[in-house]
């Protein structure tokens, strides 16, 4: 069983070939890590598998549910990270306990500051406490370090263990190290 299969992807960027013939399939337990340079197509790749970008050829299958979690922490300047996640929360129906997540994430200090004023490590903590408010069996991550002190790093990582040996998989664009143990590396 395949929770996400993709086949002959391609894009263009302007007159630009980005990739073409992209082919992948993502089964329970499953880590993908995308590797690449800047530019190479990591985040336009998993923004097709997410949906939100449109190849020029080639096909997505998504079998299961996905959470999208891009470089970018999506937190508005004047949002704290609990009326983010309760927001989150209410659009999806989910009804996970918000403050366990923030306290599990570690940010139950900051958890009514204002995002303007957190560090980046803590909006990126925050952007990677939507994965817990729901459960969705595939996670597509976008640089998910990026920011992350060397304990908020080893949350996520545990975060990353414990969605596998639950049956999900992981699709991520890392540089550098990705701390777990991929199934398998595609070089763009």
């Amino acid at each position: 069983m395949q929770l996400l299969t993709a086949s002959g992807l391609g894009i263009l960027r302007g007159e630009r070939v980005l990739f073409e013939g992209v082919s992948l399939a993502v089964a329970p337990g499953e880590a993908v890590v995308l590797r690449g340079p800047n530019g190479a197509g990591k985040t336009t790749l998993l923004r097709v598998l997410a949906g939100l970008t449109r190849p020029e050829a080639g096909s997505v299958d998504r079998e299961a549910a996905h959470h999208w979690v891009g470089h970018r922490d999506g937190l508005k300047p004047n949002e704290t990270p609990r009326t983010h996640l309760k927001l989150w929360a209410k659009a999806w129906g989910a009804t996970a306990d918000v403050d366990v997540i923030l306290n599990d994430m570690g940010l139950s200090r900051p958890t009514d500051v204002a995002a303007r004023y957190l560090s980046a490590g803590q909006r990126r903590r925050t952007a990677l406490a939507r994965l817990m408010l729901e459960i969705r069996p595939v996670w597509l991550l976008d640089e998910p370090f990026t920011a992350l002190d060397a304990e908020g790093r080893e949350r996520v990582l545990a975060m990353v263990a414990g969605h596998r040996q639950g049956g999900g998989a992981v699709v991520a664009a890392v540089h550098g190290d990705a701390g777990f143990a991929a199934s398998r590396e595609m070089v763009l």
